[in-house]
Order: C-alpha cells, then structure tokens, then sequence
C-alpha cells in the first residue's frame, strides 16, 4: 500500500454501471458518459484532494470478465495482473440492477487479492422494479465495504472519499477458487495469477489445457456461488406495475417504428440545428463584421491592417460562425446518449449491419463519427471481432462529423431555398440526407471490403439495455460547451496560421516591373496565391471549381472546417465582389462569363466531394495507429478521394 499522502485508485466495472459518471463526481472532470459499451476505451485519470491527501483516480474500460476479447478490456486485465503494486485499491461499481452480471469480474479481482471496496450504484432504480437489496447481508456474503450510490445525483460521493481516506479496502486473501480441471486443484489468491498466465496462453507447461474451456467451466462454478450469495441477499417482490422503460421499448426496439423514430429524431435534431442556431449565429457574424470594420479603420493604412481585418478577424470569424450548430447537435446526442436511447439504437443498428460485416457495436464508433472521426476510430477497440473492427475503422470517415458542418450549413445555405414541405425546411431535409449518405456510403462500402479480408470467426451483440434516465441537462450542457470550446480553440488555431498564409500569398504577387522583388497589396487576381490556386484549376474544373475553391480543398486537408475559414479570408481579400457578408459575396461570385461560381451543381459537387473525401490528416494518422497497417490506411486514403472526385465529377457534368 502506498503512504496516505497520496493513493492511486482504480475504477472498475462492467460497462454502462456508471463509472464515468462516479469518476467525473469525484475528480470533478468532464469525462463524456453514455449509456452504451465502449464509452471509455482507454484509461482516464483525475485527481482530487480529500482531508490534505491527494488521490488519483483512473478509469479503466468496462469488462465483463478477467479476459479480455478486446483491445480496450485488455488494459484493465494489464493493470490488475502487471501494475498491482502501483495503485492502493480498486473502487468496483456494482449496477443494482445488473448485480448478478457484475459479480463475476468480481470475484475474479477478489482471487487476485486485490484491496476492494464495492459501490452498489443506482439502487433507485432497483426499488422501483421492487428489487430489494440488503447491503449490510451483500457485504457480509462478500467480504468487502460496500457503499450505496446514485452517481447522476452526486449521492454517497462524499462516503466513498471517506471510505478511501480511511483504507476501507478489503483484500480477500483467504479467497480460494476451485480450478474447473481433471484434478479439481484449489487456487489461493496469489496462485490464481498463475493460473490465469496458463489461461493467457503464457508460460503454458501443460500443452494440454484448453484456455476456453477451462474459462467457461470458471464462469459457470462462480455463477453457481454468485447464485448462492443473491439468493440470501436480494429478494422481489411477487408482482409490480410495469414500468416506463418496459412500455418505450415497445416502440423503440420495434422493428418497423423502431427505424421510423430513430429518423423522426434525426430530422428533429437536424430542424434545430438550422434555426435555432440562427440566431446566435447571426449575432457572432455581426460582431465579426463589426470587429473587421473597426480594426480596419482604427489600424494604420498598410499591410497590418490588411492582415488584421481582411485576413485574420475574417478567417476565424468564418469558423467560428457555426460553433452554435455544432453545440446544438452534440447537445442532442449527448441528451440521447444520458438518457439510454443510444443504447436501443445499437440493438436496433445489430440487425442492419450484420449483412455489411458489421455488428451492433459498431454503431458506436458511427455514431461517434458524427461528432468527430478520431476518437470514434479509436472507440473500435471495443469490437472484439478483428475483421469487424478493421471494417469499422476504413468506413466510419464516411459519417458526417462536426467539422463537415461549417462546409454543409455554408453550401446548403448557398444553394437550397428557405421553403418548406409540411412545415419541415428543405435545408434541414438535405442536411439529414447528407448524414443519411454517408451512413449508407459506409455500409457500402463495409459490404465490399468485406470480401477482401477474411476471418472466419462469428460475433454476437450481447447487451443489456439500461433503464430510461432522465438526462443531467446541465451536466451536459457543460460537456458541450467544453467541446465547443475545443473546436473553437483547436479550429481557432488551425484557421490562424492558415490566416496568415493565405492573407501573404494573396497580398504578394509576382514583380511588375523591372528590378522590383515581389508587388505587395496586389489584386487577389495577381497575387502569389492565384497562380498557384490556378496551377491546380484545369485538375478541379471538371468538378465545377474555381482556383479559389480548389486553394480551399488544399488547406482543407489539415482539417475540413479550415475550407470555409479560407473561403472567408479570400473573399475578404477580393475587392471585386460586392460587400457585405462572407455568404453574400459568394452568392453574387460570378465567373468571366456571367455564370454564377456557387451554381445548384457547384453546390452538390462541393457537398458530395466532402462527403467522400478522408480530408482530414489527423483521421490518417490515428487510423495508421490503431491499424498499424500502412496498406489499409493507404487504400482508405486514396479510396475515399478516388470516390470524393469522380462522385463529384460526374454530379456537376450532370447538372451544369
């Protein structure tokens, strides 16, 4: 054990037992929750201090059992049988509905030794199903402290400190388990690790040993004693009216409604994201109008001011403008996710994506992929099945992330009217068609890599779905806001540096005349930045794009949101479009010949080329990291573009 003034603490439990939940209550951090596997798929840490000791919480992936079957349940099995003298105890969340379920890990960190304290979270939802269970009878059976908990409320978070501060932790070391073999051996906690290193295929001397076997004989002698515990511990009462949960799930879980509802939402949350947003979103437009013309008036004539109100202040403005669509649609999934809905959409999504080589859990980096495709790429780790999270990992860049919005909402904007069609807004419907794209884009796709890797092994989506919640509105509000200010802060810095490069290309031109190095303040037409975007045009005119556009696609590729910071700067910088907002310039943007440069099949060139295309080299480099395969992360590469520009190709040759 470590000295008081500061002890390391694991957090451990099945997944969906709200760990993340008791770990943002005690370090007061913002780790994202949600009622699904896979939230957490690496370890978190938090710190807080307790009675002048400083404690450290890690939160380690949700598991089932001891061994792991995926990348993400691998990390917790590391830390329990590797890095045992680095941490006091473990806090083990114990679900009050799901306590059968959750004993098992249980009782396999209890042979292993490990100092313990054991928190019964929720138990108000088990008393509403008329579950009654008595702690003092748990805790005796068991051999362990155990606390009663409500995470969500903050309830019993001040015990559980308590309890750390005092060493409450209860190392089992007299535990044994009977090993299911020939010979019926008895394992003390310390010769419990060995035998695990057999199960693990490590240090193997008997040849003879059959791992898999000899796990699901475990499983089945502990759940015999976990059943002799429970029937002493928990008693139900004979009947009970049906709850809410029971009655949703009749059309939630439907498989007719239960699709038809998940659109109806989709459609909902897509409504919002247009006309709520476009309030805020006019005010930050405003004011980053008002903030050009200031600087521009007040700043001394020449290149700085130029820089700072034609460069700079419209850059960022241009990105920053869509920061309330994007805090609204996390909101949404956030809210979704809180309250268990998440959870029903990956059963509903199991029976759809099985045809594809797919499974319901990968739903969860998909769903992820609409916020952002990085962590989604690295939530695959959860997916057991190494065929169905390669699969998951190439397609999952198809769903429509965050930083795709700003390009949508400015191109939808440019090109689909304001009516609507039974009170729904064409804008709101074509955005909801362009996420339903990228969805069905990757299933597609799914289904014909598919035939190029091969694993034979069969998976099955085993899961429980939680009970209904009533989502913590202000818990995440504050998460959103956190990721709002992540991509203004990320983007921000992005769209800076791209600022300033675009804003010296385009103020430098080449010498006009005779001795003289470079011409500065030179029209945008002349400058450094359109013989260089017109060198790349003849490559992007077949699609529909001018060298403006085509320098946006280039500084897009560091992050995709950067096209609409660029097109802002550039814009700023012409002088021979009329004034007024970014978005009315390039609507009244007219070619040589009178054509308009954002035509209807400009548009949808745009909408599909960055629906397809990767465009994204963070994206590039985490899948290179969790495939650690530089032929898959190249064929994603050039697969997606390849796609991105004929798609887009022949749309715009179609509808010119």
């Amino acid at each position: 054990m470590q000295e008081n003034s500061h002890k390391k603490i694991l957090l451990v439990g099945n997944p969906n037992v709200g760990k993340s939940t008791l770990f943002n209550a005690l370090s007061n951090k913002k780790q994202k929750t949600g009622n699904y596997t896979g939230v957490t798929v690496s370890s978190h840490s938090g710190k807080y201090t307790f009675n002048n000791e400083e404690v450290e919480i890690i939160d380690l992936p949700g598991s089932y059992s001891i061994y792991p079957t995926s990348e993400d349940e691998a990390i917790l099995s590391k830390f329990l049988l590797e890095n045992k003298q680095d941490y006091s105890g473990i806090i083990y969340i114990l679900e009050a509905l799901s306590v059968k379920r959750g004993l098992l890990l249980f009782q396999q960190i209890q042979d292993l030794g490990v100092p313990t304290i054991l928190i019964l979270n929720q138990i108000d939802q088990a008393e509403r199903r008329g579950i009654h269970i008595d702690v003092d009878q748990l805790s005796s059976k068991l051999n362990v402290k155990v606390i009663k908990t409500n995470a969500k409320e903050h309830l019993g978070i001040d015990i559980i400190k308590e309890a750390i501060f005092n060493d409450d932790f209860i190392a089992a070391e007299n535990q044994s388990f009977k090993i299911p073999s020939e010979h019926h051996e008895k394992l003390s906690g310390n010769q419990y690790k060995d035998w695990l290193d057999v199960t693990f295929n490590k240090n193997r001397k008997d040849k003879s040993l059959n791992p898999k076997r000899l796990q699901v004989q475990e499983t089945v002698r502990r759940y015999q004693k976990i059943d002799d515990v429970l029937n002493e511990v928990i008693s139900k009462k004979p009947e009970f009216k049906q709850l809410l949960t029971d009655k949703l799930d009749k059309l939630l879980v439907h498989p007719v409604f239960g699709y038809l509802f998940f659109l109806l939402v989709l459609l909902v949350i897509f409504q919002s994201v247009f006309f709520i947003a476009e309030y805020p979103m006019n005010l930050i437009d405003e004011f980053f109008g008002w903030l050009s013309d200031t600087s521009a008036e007040h700043l001394p004539v020449g290149p700085i001011n130029s820089l700072v109100s034609k460069g700079i202040i419209p850059g960022l403005g241009g990105i920053i403008v869509f920061a309330p669509q994007i805090g609204i649609l996390l909101y949404f999934l956030y809210l979704l996710e809180d309250s268990g809905y998440m959870s029903r959409v990956i059963f509903l999504m199991d029976r759809i994506l099985r045809p594809f080589g797919l499974n319901g859990k990968s739903i969860v980096p998909l769903v992820s992929g609409t916020a952002c495709a990085i962590p989604a790429v690295i939530s695959t780790r959860n997916i057991e099945n190494l065929k169905e999270r390669l699969l998951t990992i190439l397609v999952t860049p198809f769903m429509t992330c965050s930083a795709r919005l700003p390009v949508y909402s400015i191109i939808i904007g440019l090109i689909i009217s304001d009516k609507t069609i039974f009170g729904i807004h064409y804008k709101a419907l074509v955005l909801l068609g362009m996420y339903l794209l990228g969805f069905f884009v990757a299933l597609l796709s799914a289904f014909i890599l598919k035939h190029f890797i091969k694993e034979e092994k069969k998976t099955y989506l085993v899961m429980d779905l939680p009970t209904y919640k009533k989502p913590l509105f202000g818990n995440d509000l504050k998460l959103v806001l956190g990721k709002v200010w992540e991509f203004i802060t990320g983007a921000g810095k992005i769209i800076f540096v791209v600022s300033i490069i675009v804003w010296v290309l385009s103020y430098f031109g080449p010498k006009q005349k005779p001795g003289e190095w470079v011409s500065a303040d030179v029209s945008l037409d002349h400058s450094y930045l359109a013989r260089m975007g017109k060198v790349i045009e003849p490559a992007i005119a077949p699609l529909g794009y001018d060298w403006k556009m085509g320098v946006g696609i280039l500084t897009s590729f560091v992050a995709r949101e950067v096209f609409v910071g660029t097109m802002s700067t550039l814009y700023s910088l012409d002088d021979d479009v009329p004034e007024g907002k970014v978005i009315d310039k390039m609507r009244h943007d007219v070619k040589p010949n009178g054509e308009k440069v954002f035509s209807f099949a400009t548009g949808i060139s745009i909408l599909l080329f960055y629906a397809f295309a990767m465009q994204c080299v963070s994206t590039i480099a985490v899948v290179y990291k969790e495939t650690k395969s530089f032929k898959w992360t190249a064929l994603q590469l050039v697969m997606m573009t390849g796609l991105a520009y004929f798609v887009s190709m022949i749309v715009y040759q179609t509808l010119k």
